[in-house]
């Protein structure tokens, strides 16, 4: 390595933004939503990469994983990923550990593309020029007459898929779901996701009854952690619903299980938790391989270069809250056109700049 090819400066911090209004889902409920932005120095050049957990991760990063990453090449991704999955095994590759090695990896890809001032998706290799997006949060704590405006909004604006959260109330959610197919209409497809809070023989009788709503992706019906119990609906689901699962995927392993066991029809992963770019590359590449569409959760201006470079990318996820907290804080955040995303490519990396002052007021770490 030439002396000069080095990371010289890694700092973590994190922000913690109040939900503009309560939100929850079939099994949570919240009031704010943490971002840990990592920064990345080397060669006179800055990159930034970020994951949505506990304020913990930055302390994590800068105590424990800074040392190692720094002194090392920018443009040897694969050995710092690596070093860092060693360094991390007693604490264990999942959760804060896991997201603490993917907000680094994000900003190491930025780093690297900014040091060869291209885009970062024409440093990997695009295999097209925008991506599909569905518009997303249609909460269950939202009042009908919300939900209602909410995802019809999405609608106008453009999406041809929109998705909303169900499980809370098991006996109340046909009628969301009802509501939410008149507010968007029939040239509208409408996904559904339980984030597991049904058991599978509830999950079949509900997909049944969704069926006639236009209902064409349902997300974790059960727990992502029981890939029997997905395969067993995936193979008594109505022939249109699609199910969708792999947002809690920190490992390799984890999403390969998950395809051997027939588990899916769309294979999601979120490159904030799973090892950041280079595990959500590598996510999508054994998703091609058994000849499964894929699909990031959230984050989509963390995602967005990627993938524009997976050949067997289906649609991503357009998150109200994420959508949010990225334009508050970063210049450069994609907004959708008619429910697609396309890269700026006249700036390099990401072709996002974090926003100091309007950020400032967040610092929690």
């Amino acid at each position: 390595m030439n002396a000069d090819e080095r990371i010289d400066e890694l700092k973590a911090t994190a922000y913690t933004i109040p939900t503009s209004e309560p939100e929850s889902d079939g099994t949570l409920k919240w009031n704010s939503t943490t971002l840990v932005l990592v920064e990345i120095s080397g060669m006179g050049k800055k990159g930034i990469g970020y994951t949505y957990a506990h304020s913990a991760t930055a302390h994590f990063i800068n105590e424990h994983l800074k040392d190692i990453v720094v002194g090392l090449s920018p443009f040897d991704i694969g050995k710092i990923s690596d070093d860092i999955l060693v360094s991390t095994r007693n604490e264990g590759n999942c959760g804060i550990t896991r997201m603490a090695a993917s907000a680094i990896d994000g900003a190491v890809w930025d780093l690297k593309a900014r040091i060869f001032d291209v885009p970062l998706c024409s440093l990997i290799g695009k295999t097209r020029n925008k991506i599909e997006v569905y518009g997303s949060g249609g909460f269950t704590c939202f009042p009908d007459d919300v939900l209602a405006d909410r995802l019809g909004g999405w609608a106008d604006y453009g999406f041809s898929s929109v998705k909303m959260k169900i499980g809370r109330k098991p006996n109340h959610d046909l009628k969301r779901v009802r509501i939410a197919h008149e507010a968007i209409g029939d040239e509208v497809q409408l996904f559904v996701d339980a984030n597991g809070a049904y058991d599978a023989k509830q999950a079949l009788s509900m997909a049944e009854k969704f069926n006639q709503y236009n209902v064409t992706w349902f997300e974790e019906p059960v727990s992502s952690d029981d890939a029997d119990g997905l395969a067993f609906i995936r193979d008594h689901m109505p022939a249109p619903i699609r199910i969708a699962a792999g947002e809690y995927g920190y490992t390799v392993d984890y999403f390969l299980n998950m395809l051997r066991k027939g588990a899916v029809d769309v294979l999601q992963a979120d490159a904030t938790r799973c090892g950041g770019i280079t595990g959500f590359m590598k996510t999508a590449a054994i998703a091609e391989a058994f000849h499964i569409p894929f699909s990031f959760h959230c984050a989509p201006a963390l995602h967005l270069h990627a993938s524009l470079c997976v050949p067997n990318f289906y649609i991503g996820e357009y998150f109200y809250d994420h959508m949010r907290i990225e334009n508050i804080f970063f210049e450069g955040a994609p907004k959708p056109v008619n429910g697609y995303l396309e890269a700026d490519l006249s700036q390099p990396g990401l072709g996002l700049i974090f926003k100091y002052q309007d950020a400032e007021q967040y610092l929690v770490s």
